[in-house]
């Protein structure tokens, strides 16, 4: 059965010619896989997910994957499963229509976020990938606050971020909302463009290596659609026009889907996201809010939260004007929002272990029962 209609994504048919080499593959994805080589499993890289039905690519041809029942049995979290971008070990079977996932090949970095709602659990939006577009529109979605969340989460999985602000044609001032936003990237490379015009596409070019894998990810309506079609060169993705009354976007994309583009870069398509929550530990808030790091030094107490402390270094540069209030406000709540994450994720481990040792220890009682 191949996904279409409504609610699914027609799979990628990726042109003939395209083997391992140019979805990624390398001596360090080769080691990773030897164990499950000499088992009979084949590589592949997962190329599109959907509701835990997968299209995977062997280097020869598409196939439609499921996760092995002994896979889904020893997971622990959500985060074990495949993931968009993920190399995956497979067993095919119906002569090659249909494969069965093994196992999942340690991941060099991912984005990740908390899954949306109450559910203390993390969520891999995307797999192995070296570069993250944040993508953002310089009209209504236009957000500093919001930009500075997706920096510390790409930080923190380990990708290179490139922030790209969309829709120029709709912005009295592209300098100041570019200046705006390097101020807050730390570094990290900000691209003003109109992706509707094809002079504007080459600033994004140098950044489209062939094999390097690229997340593309923003909130809707910011042009994500629009930008895949541009690359690939064809309607690939609808596009919808974004509310009138507010500027707000509508969802074109429904699944995370890995794309080959024709220059042989690798671009990861996402759903917009409505929420952004954080995963991983303080290391990606550190490095989005340098500036306000260095100065830490200078508080009076080691652990200052910069927020009611007397003496610190940071709130004085606040009434100095050499950092903005509200940045320093967006850096108190991703801390705050990070250390409540940290508690729930201590009492779920601790619930899980509770768990998995009454469980360990009504096995021997189950065995002994069946044998009198």
């Amino acid at each position: 059965m191949t996904p279409g209609g409504d609610g699914w994504i027609q799979p990628l048919c990726y042109p003939r010619g395209v083997d391992l080499a140019a979805l990624g593959w390398d001596e360090t994805v080769a080691a990773a896989f030897a164990p499950f080589g000499e088992s009979g499993a084949v590589p592949a890289r997962v190329t599109l997910e959907h509701q835990h039905i997968y299209t995977v690519h062997t280097g020869h041809a598409d196939l439609l994957a499921t996760v092995a029942g002994a896979f889904r049995h020893r997971a622990e979290a959500r985060r074990e499963f495949p993931a968009v971008g993920d190399w995956v070990a497979l067993k095919a079977l119906e002569a090659g229509r249909r494969g069965v996932i093994e196992g999942v090949l340690p991941r060099r970095s991912k984005f990740s976020r908390k899954v949306a709602g109450q559910i203390t659990e993390e969520q891999v939006v995307a797999a192995n990938i070296d570069v993250v577009f944040l993508m953002m529109g310089l009209d209504a979605d236009y957000n500093l606050r919001r930009i500075e969340r997706y920096l510390t989460t790409a930080r923190d999985g380990g990708a290179m971020p490139v922030v790209i602000l969309n829709k120029t044609d709709v912005c009295d001032d592209v300098g100041e909302c570019v200046a705006e936003v390097t101020a807050v990237a730390e570094g990290a490379p900000v691209i003003a463009v109109s992706i509707k015009a094809d002079d504007q596409l080459r600033a994004i070019e140098p950044f489209l290596a062939p094999g390097r894998t690229i997340a593309l990810l923003g909130s809707s309506g910011v042009g994500k659609s629009t930008l895949v079609n541009r690359l690939v060169g064809r309607e690939l993705q609808r596009t919808r026009e974004v509310r009138e009354n507010d500027q707000k976007g509508r969802h074109t994309t429904s699944s995370r889907q890995l794309i080959i583009l024709p220059g042989g870069a690798l671009l990861i398509d996402t759903p917009g996201m409505r929420e952004l929550q954080l995963w991983e530990d303080a290391e990606g808030i550190g490095s989005t809010f340098d500036d306000i790091d260095s100065l830490a030094s200078g508080c009076r107490f080691g652990d200052c939260s910069h927020d009611t402390e007397p003496d610190c270094a940071v709130k004085a540069a606040v009434a100095a004007g050499t950092i903005d209030e509200r940045r320093l406000a967006s850096f108190v709540e991703l801390r705050r929002e990070q250390h409540a994450l940290a508690v729930k994720q201590i009492k779920r481990a601790d619930i899980e272990q509770k768990r998995q040792a009454r469980t360990q220890t009504k096995a021997p009682r189950s065995f002994h029962k069946g044998r009198l």
